[in-house]
């Protein structure tokens, strides 16, 4: 589980990334239109070390996560004109694993009972967002569920509220909850010349992937069209000479992936890409 910090809740879950500001929002402005949705402990727009130049984005940290659902439920926002991403950050400690800034509408959640019922898991993950299909995969031969399952969302932000909790409580025990790349979103992942998120990382698919029964790659063997592991997360695809997500918000101070050069904020910089917190 995630830690808590001074304000009962742990950061992450209080924290939004916000990208594609114009160059002329400053600090001050980003703090008077995301403060419309609650108590802002801090704000800032992240500048170019020479030139204090904005690089195009920041971030935005509340008092208490329903505020970030707030702004996540009024979803596009506009600041000085132009239209902005808002997405929650990634945690500094998950920044490296590939599916951490991918955005999905499904997640994978593995080690549950073989009995388990759809109506389980519409109940237990029904608090993130509205559910658009369950998917519980069983063997072929005997028709017995395989240990692990499948719920789709209709908006990717519940996919990343759910995972930045990590776990989920399930017939009173913890069950683990990853977002559920395709092949393809893995194959894009290490794009974008200095790596990315992809590349020498990630593997976790081929022999046997997330569930664990059987061998064959995909989700738990036997083929399939997903796969965890590969080469991906964010990275490629977003802009920039360097990979990673920031490509166009931070172009190219950065180092080969991520946001760029590392000041403040955390996780943006070095050859690692991601978006953390």
């Amino acid at each position: 589980m995630v830690n808590k910090d001074d304000f009962g809740e742990p950061e992450c879950l209080r924290k939004l990334f916000i990208g594609g500001l114009d160059y002329n929002t400053n600090d001050e402005g980003l703090k008077d239109y995301f403060g419309h949705y609650g108590e802002i402990v801090d704000v800032v727009v992240m500048k170019d070390a020479k030139t204090q130049r904005s690089r195009g984005f920041g971030f935005v940290t509340f008092s208490h996560s329903s505020m970030v659902d707030e702004v996540q439920k009024n979803r596009p926002h506009k600041i000085d004109g132009r239209a902005v991403d808002s997405k929650r950050v990634v945690p500094k400690d998950e920044i490296n694993n590939p599916e951490s800034g991918a955005q999905v509408k499904k997640v994978f959640i593995g080690g549950i009972k073989e009995d388990i019922e759809e109506e389980e898991l519409r109940e237990a993950f029904e608090q993130f967002g509205n559910i658009t299909v369950i998917t519980i995969p069983k063997e072929k031969e005997t028709n017995k569920q395989r240990g692990f399952a499948f719920v789709e969302f209709e908006d990717f932000d519940s996919v990343d509220k759910c995972c930045l909790h990590k776990k989920v409580q399930l017939r009173g025990r913890s069950v683990e909850v990853k977002k559920a790349l395709s092949k393809d979103q893995m194959s894009r992942g290490g794009g974008g010349g200095g790596g990315g998120r992809g590349d020498r990382r990630g593997g976790g698919g081929g022999g046997g992937g997330y569930g664990s029964r059987g061998g064959g790659g995909g989700y738990g063997g036997g083929g399939g069209n997903q796969s965890y592991g590969g080469s991906g997360g964010y990275g490629g695809n977003q802009g920039g000479g360097g990979g990673g997500y920031g490509g166009g918000y931070g172009g190219g101070s950065s180092q080969g992936g991520g946001y760029g050069g590392g000041s403040q904020g955390g996780g943006y910089g070095g050859s690692g890409g991601g978006y953390g917190g």
